[in-house]
């Protein structure tokens, strides 16, 4: 069955290597055969190509020596015997064919299916190309000449089309092996891959679309889950507030930033959690700019904080304390940080808080971390480039220097806490890439803790929420120019179901 709604797509996501096993126990457990799971992923596949081009006329087939090019033969044969223009492209490794590879590629060229064995300029035109050059196996960097045909695929001017993965993308982190292939749409089988959903996977994969094979539920069900993804929409509270509820039960957020010069910061993080239902909200900032921080919000309490001793009072009456908007590195900063971190209270530990924490790492269990790739980099001493050649790994490795609940923030965000599996967020998009966004999103989970949720739900459904207010202001006038507080209207609808 071909799920032809990217959002249907299940939450189990898996490694390419358990997928892999999942082939092999269907194949000796099922009266079925390898050919046979390659002639049901070419049908699916050219489902999705009508689905997608119903006016398809010509179609281009890049197929690679595994049994990912073995699928684009069967594709290329299933187009060519209804009536389609088709070209295959073999990329010079038909002599590497073996096994059910082979078999399709001779199904395909005994029917008369047209093979050439040189890559065109634009590939005659083809209105889709067809990636079936390496699949979710793939070991290895792509080089030499695979590079090449991958180079000539993303010059290519039309649609294009990938088979189970796009070639070069790792299918278990989203990293790119040497160079990848960008797709307008993906077609993955069996079960889906966590790597096409965060990094590098998201912007590579384009639509995703999945087709089990028509296999059972048994087979994924004998792998575990690696990871999970969240969903699109923010479940539902438990039903409306009642009747006799006042702001007491909605929790207290206290919001500590704003140095001079970055009072918006701490601002943003207030707003967001008062709009996703905080029943008060307090921030503790700067002299310079506290009386007028809260000029057009007037329902934030403001105070001015000079030190640590002025702080006291604010920890112990807040339900959860925000640490790091705007709060920059100064000594001031330093001093409420750790009188922060010390209050015994629930914390969101964000922005320039996580650089102070990186000076001075500690554990705790009370706090949700929500770096950026940077700043992940800087709380594991490593570079940017590390973290994101594997997220997955990242944020485990961050979760279990640092305890609590953390959200690894960018494309395909992923959440963890201890002792669980990641679950990745397949919300959001490019135009929430501005100043303020993970502002807003420290503020929103603050306030869906302060209403009672334990810290990895919070994390998991602020995270969702963010993304989702996120994608309808974008639906709504476009990513360029999007700004954080765009959301805010988006997020009070989002949380009230």
């Amino acid at each position: 069955m071909t799920l032809f709604d990217p959002s249907c797509i299940p939450s189990n996501l898996y490694r390419a290597a358990q997928v892999a096993a999942m082939d092999r126990h269907a194949i000796a457990t099922l009266p079925v055969a390898g050919f046979e799971l390659m002639t049901r992923a070419a049908r699916a596949a050219y489902s999705v190509l009508r689905e997608r081009w119903p006016a398809l006329r010509t179609l281009s087939v890049v197929c690679g020596p595994g049994n990912n090019g073995g699928d684009g033969y069967l594709l290329a044969l299933k187009a060519f015997e209804q009536g389609l223009d088709v070209r295959v492209y073999p990329a010079g490794y038909a002599a590497q064919l073996g096994g059910d590879a082979l078999r399709a590629y001779r199904s395909y060229v005994d029917a008369g299916g047209a093979v050439l064995d040189f890559i065109p300029e634009g590939f005659e035109g083809a209105e889709v190309l067809v990636d079936a050059l390496f699949g979710s196996g793939l070991n290895r960097d792509i080089e030499g000449h695979g590079a090449d045909i991958v180079q000539a695929v993303n010059r290519f001017r039309g649609k294009v089309f990938a088979l189970d993965i796009p070639s070069g993308l790792n299918a278990d982190t989203g990293a790119i092996r040497g160079i990848a292939v960008k797709a307008g749409v993906t077609l993955t089988f069996v079960a889906a891959k966590q790597g096409l959903f965060t990094a590098e996977g998201p912007e590579l994969c384009g639509d995703i679309y999945l087709d089990n094979l028509d296999l059972p539920l048994s087979i994924p069900a004998s792998q575990p889950v690696s990871a999970e993804l969240l969903p699109r929409r923010l479940k539902p509270f438990s039903g409306p507030r009642a009747r006799n509820a006042h702001k007491g039960h909605f929790g207290h957020v206290l919001v500590v930033g704003g140095a001079p010069g970055f009072s918006g910061a701490a601002r943003m993080a207030a707003e967001a959690a008062a709009r996703v239902g905080a029943g008060l909200v307090s921030v503790a900032t700067h002299p310079d700019h506290a009386a007028v921080l809260g000029i057009g919000r007037p329902e934030l309490m403001c105070h001015a904080v000079a030190c640590a001793a002025g702080l006291h009072d604010l920890l112990q009456a807040a339900t959860v304390i925000v640490a790091g908007p705007g709060l920059g590195r100064s000594g001031w900063a330093e001093e409420l940080f750790q009188a922060a971190i010390g209050s015994g209270q629930p914390l969101i530990i964000d922005a320039d808080a996580l650089n102070l924490l990186a000076r001075t790492p500690s554990r705790s269990d009370r706090w949700v971390l929500t770096p950026h790739p940077g700043e992940a980099a800087r709380l594991l001493a490593t570079d940017t480039r590390t973290i994101q050649q594997d997220r997955f790994a990242a944020v485990d490795l961050l979760q279990r220097r640092y305890g609590g609940v953390v959200v690894l923030k960018g494309a395909g965000s992923l959440v963890q806490g201890e002792g669980g599996r990641p679950a990745v967020n397949a919300n959001g998009n490019p135009g929430m890439s501005g100043g303020g966004m993970g502002d807003v999103l420290s503020g929103v989970i603050a306030g869906l803790l302060a209403q009672r949720l334990d810290p990895l739900e919070a994390a998991g459904a602020g995270v969702c929420l963010h993304g989702h207010a996120g994608d309808c202001a974008a639906a709504e006038s476009g990513e360029r120019g999007l700004l954080a507080s765009d959301l805010f209207a988006y997020l009070r609808a989002g949380v009230n179901g």
